[in-house]
């Protein structure tokens, strides 16, 4: 340049944003290396699956889900709460419909390769691994469309029903299953999520048809989910647990994680159930809510923050 004066002109935006990329790629690859280093080497079953390589999708989103709740409640403050009947009676149907395809899926893929319910490893059943670990992406997936549920949370201003167990729950477990799949893809993860799917069935198609209120009288259930809630943590504890009394090669420290993870869950739940129902008198756990009051009665909180709000209030 003239005058021996050098001139540093900006960086096109194109080399911004190749920067920009190769940082998030190397952070991208710290982070696989720290997971790969504590866990051992992945099941290679299960390369190239949708979201399963980088857990950054996995970890963003969830990021995304726990700004949302935040952010949407003071978005929300002072407007009115939306009703959303025609969204919620949608996505219950569709809940639903995908728990049934799990339930039986994985219901015929394990019988297929003759898992044995107390202890299944991760390589003996072949062709019939690949098939659970196909509906257990599907189930991982699941996580990350259940995070609506406190989504309508918000939007309904239903807040009181966004307890820390509605969010560690739901948080936690869609980067739980995001592991799962990369390690322990089959075998003995199967029995949790067929339990699972299974009372989703019934939950979600409870909420769904609470949307109508001429179908309230029909709904005397309700009091049993919660029941059923409880009874497949201990069952889930019990299975994996039976594992480590009779070992068949499934990785010891998951099974010791799975444990524990749910009695947290236990523990959280059944705080939840005695405060909200157990202390309730019995007289009022008979009654049917009159119309437009909140249903409670009958119904654990945990259970209701595990739902999307359509018990809330009457659907309008």
């Amino acid at each position: 340049m003239p005058g021996g004066v050098s001139v540093c002109l900006p960086a096109p935006r194109w080399v911004c944003r190749a920067e920009s990329g190769e940082h998030l790629k190397a952070f991208d690859d710290e982070i696989n290396a720290f997971l790969d280093n504590m866990f051992g080497p992945r099941d290679s079953r299960v390369r190239g699956w949708f979201m399963l390589d980088s857990y950054l999708p996995t970890f963003f989103l969830t990021v995304i889900y726990l700004l949302s709740i935040w952010l949407g409640n003071k978005y929300m403050k002072n407007r009115p709460a939306l009703s959303l009947r025609g969204i919620l009676t949608s996505y219950n149907l569709g809940i639903t419909l995908l728990s049934l395809y799990m339930l039986v899926e994985l219901v015929l893929s394990s019988w297929e390769g003759g898992y044995n319910l107390q202890c299944q490893d991760l390589a003996s059943a072949g062709e019939a691994d690949i098939r659970v670990a196909k509906v257990l992406w599907w189930y991982y997936f699941s996580k990350l469309i259940e995070f609506l549920d406190t989504i309508f949370f918000v939007l309904r201003k239903k807040t009181s029903q966004i307890t820390f167990l509605h969010v560690y729950h739901h948080a936690s477990m869609f980067n739980i299953w995001w592991c799962v799949l990369n390690w322990i893809p089959c075998g003995q993860s199967f029995f949790g999520p067929t339990l699972n799917s299974f009372i989703h069935i019934l939950m979600y198609s409870y909420y769904g048809l609470s949307v109508f209120p001429s179908m309230h009288k029909y709904l005397w259930w309700k009091k049993y989910l919660t029941q059923a809630q409880l009874v497949q943590f201990v069952l889930t504890i019990t299975h994996t647990m039976s594992a480590v009394v009779k070992p068949c090669g499934f990785p010891f420290g998951c099974l010791i994680f799975q444990s524990s993870y749910m009695l947290t869950l236990v523990i959280l739940f059944l705080n939840f159930y005695v405060q909200t129902y157990r202390k309730k008198p019995v007289k009022k756990d008979m009654e049917d809510p009159p119309a437009g009051k909140e249903v409670k009665n009958g119904f654990s909180k945990a259970y209701l923050t595990a739902a999307n709000g359509v018990i809330g209030k009457k659907a309008q």
